[in-house]
């Protein structure tokens, strides 16, 4: 099932369901020592359950900087593929592009954007028209 990030009308694909769990879990698991949404709690939280209010878009913003930089200090292999059960692996393995250099490029879409740059832009487009942002499963 295909998983994206609506906003109003725009619609930005990020992947399969798992794929988009497993990019949360990766967060939470390398980054939230205290548990998931500890230190992210509007992507964690608000974005990944329900809903971010585009008011709080600026902040979200932030963390995804700081969270690309984070992760770009773990290696491919340091991927968590569902937080709730640790012995799973992703279905490829460790058959991955040799461009895969760390968690900050492992997630991309299709096209080869990264999970960070399709939410960045759904973040610009979000704060520019004053609307929420939502996972959204087709």
């Amino acid at each position: 099932m295909a998983v994206g990030i609506l906003v109003d009308c725009f619609y930005y694909e990020l992947g399969h369901s798992d794929f988009v769990h497993s990019f949360f879990s990766t967060i939470s698991y390398h980054l939230e020592k205290e548990g998931w949404g500890t230190k992210y709690p509007l992507m964690m939280n608000e974005l990944y359950n329900d809903k971010l209010n585009w008011n709080d878009v600026s902040v979200v913003k932030a963390n995804l900087i700081e969270i690309e930089q984070e992760l770009s200090k773990f290696s491919p292999e340091q991927v968590i593929w569902d937080i709730d059960d640790l012995s799973q692996k992703p279905p490829w393995g460790d058959k991955i592009s040799p461009k895969v250099t760390s968690l900050a490029n492992y997630f991309a879409t299709t096209d080869a954007k990264t999970f960070f740059e399709v939410l960045r832009t759904a973040i610009d487009v979000a704060e520019e028209d004053k609307c929420d942002l939502k996972i959204h499963k087709l």
